[in-house]
């Protein structure tokens, strides 16, 4: 046994020659175990932990290679050395070889060599185990680092974390970890097969250096799992920078091994998982607040008509998009549009405001909307020549109902009124694209009627087509709530997905 006594099974129906054997090989220092016959052997094989069998090849009830290949079937990594007390021909050497014993000792047999043979064939699957166990945990780390590096938020990841370190290692782990908003939060696996949790967990990182360290720890300092009786805790510490806390895996320390390799990868594999996800956090974040303060923030009031918006960013397995909206009375008219730059990043979230204020400025000086987006047109292929945008813009009379209405590539305005409801085709290129464009449509919006623009995120999926789509947007929008904010909200919780995959911008215009 690594790291203690090793315990030998010595099986030999003659006493004499049993006594010998035990005398041996206790004076230089093993545990021994006795059995007189194969049936006894095999059962102590179950009973007891055994690392090497001493067994002879006449036994009472059954044959020495009989009990060897019964072991080797249920304790393959059990190494068995046979001795025999009778002449022996190659033959029966070379059977009890091949089926399955790692060494044979014929009579006369010397103490020496026994002893010399015990050890040599405990070296050999001592360190046969230790690789094995390498590489079975080698490939658990593996398995471990793909689910981290593909979790979609920072829980997920110190879910994925601690449930890898608690199937690499066979026992409990915890993994902690700070977000990027500072809070310290540990991911707990109860064991290889338990559902990892998530809880607060707050530590000290006084005097954690730059690097990968690792210490024995009391039990009691980490009361996130209950760890084996007996045992203290082993403690990885990772940490790539300065200005960043440290991460840490803790898991018993009876499960290490000297100088604790996987231990030590797999925090640093973590850390890396973590540092990943805590700039993906970051540019989010700032993305999401820059588009956001560029979004209308006060709807203005208008008599005669009912406004309401909802912008719902990318959950957070995407960066932000490009997705806008505006509303803003002008000379008379409401202005609306509803935009979406090409790309998800926070450069489109950049794109998206240069928009934004080029379609204000162009309608301040009272332009057409179809004038708007042609200047706008020509504004990105002049300044923004590798990138495209869809727009949908009009100008609404809230007395006479009278809109005007362009769009460049974006999805058709829909219009409900009574339970019937209307798509408004206007098909045109995209912003970006050098190409001729149509007149502007008119048309009125009677009283009582809703107009809905909206971007892409709320009606299209991976698994059905753009018709599906806007065919689910118009059984949804045949009932218009009385509270327009009800509406929206309702159109997002039954068309968008749980976990919106792309930003979803919503306009409703209600003319009472």
């Amino acid at each position: 046994m690594e790291g203690g006594t090793a315990t030998v099974l010595v099986v030999d129906d003659s006493r004499t020659k049993r006594y010998l054997l035990v005398s041996w090989l206790t004076r230089a220092g093993f545990v021994i175990i006795e059995a007189e016959n194969g049936t006894e052997a095999l059962a102590r094989m179950a009973a007891d932990r055994v690392d090497v069998v001493v067994l002879d090849v006449r036994l009472p009830d059954m044959s020495g290679f009989e009990v060897c290949e019964r072991i080797k079937e249920d304790y393959p990594a059990t190494p068995v050395i046979h001795v025999s007390a009778h002449a022996v021909d190659v033959g029966d050497r070379a059977q009890g070889l091949t089926r399955g014993a790692d060494a044979y000792l014929a009579e006369p047999i010397e103490p020496e060599e026994l002893v010399a043979t015990t050890h040599a064939v405990l070296r050999y699957y001592q360190a046969r185990r230790r690789a094995e166990l390498l590489a079975e945990r080698l490939a658990a780390l593996a398995d471990a680092t793909v689910q981290m590096h593909a979790a979609s938020n920072f829980v997920r990841l110190l879910e994925a974390a601690a449930a890898g370190a608690a199937r690499i290692f066979r026992s409990p782990a915890a993994v902690v970890a700070e977000t990027f908003d500072g809070d310290c939060l540990a991911g707990v696996a109860a064991g290889p097969d338990a559902t990892p949790t998530v809880v607060p967990w707050a530590v000290d990182d006084t005097g954690v250096p730059i690097g990968t360290t690792v210490r024995i720890d009391e039990p009691g300092n980490w009361t996130l799992a209950d760890w084996p009786a007996g045992d203290t805790v082993t403690v990885a510490a990772a940490r790539l920078r300065e200005d960043r806390a440290p991460l840490y895996v803790v898991v018993p320390t009876a499960t290490q091994t000297v100088r604790t390799p996987v231990l030590v990868q797999l925090a640093q594999a973590i850390a890396s998982a973590v540092e990943a996800q805590r700039s993906f956090d970051e540019e989010h974040r700032i993305a999401v607040t820059l588009q956001r303060s560029l979004l209308t923030r006060r709807l203005p009031e208008i008599a005669g008509l009912d406004l309401a918006v909802r912008y719902e960013p990318a959950s957070a397995q995407t960066e932000v998009g490009g997705d806008f909206y505006e509303l803003v009375m002008l000379d008379g008219h409401l202005l609306v549009a509803v935009g979406d730059v090409a790309g998800h990043s926070l450069h489109a979230a950049t794109v998206m405001a240069e928009l934004r204020h080029a379609v204000r400025a162009y309608a301040v000086e009272g332009h057409q909307p179809g004038v708007i987006l042609d200047r706008v047109n020509e504004l990105m292929r002049t300044l923004l020549p590798n990138e495209q945008a869809t727009l949908c813009l009009l100008l609404l009379h809230p007395g006479s109902g009278l809109v005007r209405l362009a769009s460049a590539g974006h999805l058709p305005a829909l219009i409900s009124r009574d339970g019937r409801v209307e798509f408004v085709q206007h098909s045109a290129p995209l912003l970006g694209v050098r190409a001729p464009r149509p007149p502007d449509l008119e048309f009125v919006l009677p009283a009582g009627a809703t107009l809905v623009l909206y971007t892409d995120g709320l009606i299209e999926r991976r698994d059905a087509t753009i018709d599906d789509g806007l065919a689910a947007l118009g059984r949804v929008a045949t009932r218009v709530d009385d509270n327009l904010d009800q509406f929206c909200q309702r159109l997002l919780v039954e068309l968008a997905p749980p976990e919106i995959q792309d930003d979803v911008a919503v306009v409703a215009v209600r003319r009472r």
